[in-house]
């Protein structure tokens, strides 16, 4: 199965809905101190795990592109590659529960965990399909010691 739907869509989508959560539905009064620079420091470290897992694709001269994993000409285990294999959907994640606590949608923490899920299964399974196709054993040694998220 090749994924179909750009991951970055995706994320907006789960942005929009967070949005929507924050508007629309109730959500209990918790006061997190600091919360606007909780939601800055979490935007700044998942900006910084996508770029870097960015820069490491662009450093291999490997493919970014998503919906063509079987394109990509070189296996990434370096730089970021070597604490999560999927360090742009985990940065997009981080962005996603920044947004979640700059808006205080505390049940709209749902959509974190379906973006997780559905990028998981989505996207990052086909990812990884292709790559043992294309990369065998050397993608199934690297996947046996670097976790998917964290």
């Amino acid at each position: 199965m090749t994924p179909k739907i750009p991951p970055v869509l995706v994320v907006i989508v789960a942005g929009l809905l967070i949005w929507a959560i924050s508007r629309y539905v109730p959500s209990p009064s918790v006061i997190v101190p600091g919360k606007d620079l909780v939601a800055a420091v979490l935007v700044a470290v998942g900006a910084v795990v996508v770029v870097l897992g960015v820069v490491s694709f662009r450093r291999a001269s490997t493919t970014v592109d998503p919906l063509h994993p079987e394109q990509a000409s070189a296996l990434v285990v370096s730089g970021v590659y070597r604490v999560t294999r999927n360090p742009m959907y985990l940065g997009f994640a981080i962005v996603l529960l920044a947004w979640v606590f700059y808006l205080s949608a505390w049940p709209a923490l749902v959509v974190v965990v379906a973006y997780v899920a559905y990028i998981s299964r989505f996207q990052i399974e086909p990812e990884e399909q292709a790559l043992e196709a294309r990369f065998g054993e050397a993608f199934l040694d690297y996947k046996q010691s670097v976790r998917r998220w964290l």
